[in-house]
């Protein structure tokens, strides 16, 4: 997600045309692909960081469960059916990790906040 999002975000507006180029002979209009053209950049970027560092982990995997489903029904929409595998993949991954992270995610930011947060005690 972080990669994505790294290499998108500098040629935001490139990644958007392209985007809208894409989905041209789909039934979405451009008044719904073309913000979500400049958002999923921010997004995967966001995600991948926060998930890096450990900080937001449990609201991390989340966006990217879901940013992975709009993804999905993208492709769908473009009858891209090569993507879909690799998008259902990382939908799963993000699924598995969030029913771990509480137990495993013990080097994470969030676990050092919640030990130095009085409120926890």
């Amino acid at each position: 997600m972080f990669g994505h999002g790294l290499v998108r975000l500098p040629k935001l507006n490139g990644f958007s045309a392209w985007m809208v180029g894409q989905f041209q002979k789909s039934m979405l209009p451009d008044s719904v692909v073309i913000p979500f053209s400049y958002v999923l950049p921010i997004a995967e970027f966001l995600v991948g960081v926060f998930l890096l560092i450990g900080l937001f982990t449990k609201q991390s995997l989340i966006g990217g469960a879901l940013v992975m489903i709009a993804l999905i029904f993208g492709s769908s929409m473009i009858e891209e059916w090569g993507a879909i595998p690799s998008q259902l993949i990382h939908a799963a991954f993000f699924s598995i990790l969030l029913i771990f992270e509480r137990e495993y995610n013990f080097l994470a930011v969030d676990k050092i906040l919640e030990k130095n947060n009085p409120a926890n005690i």
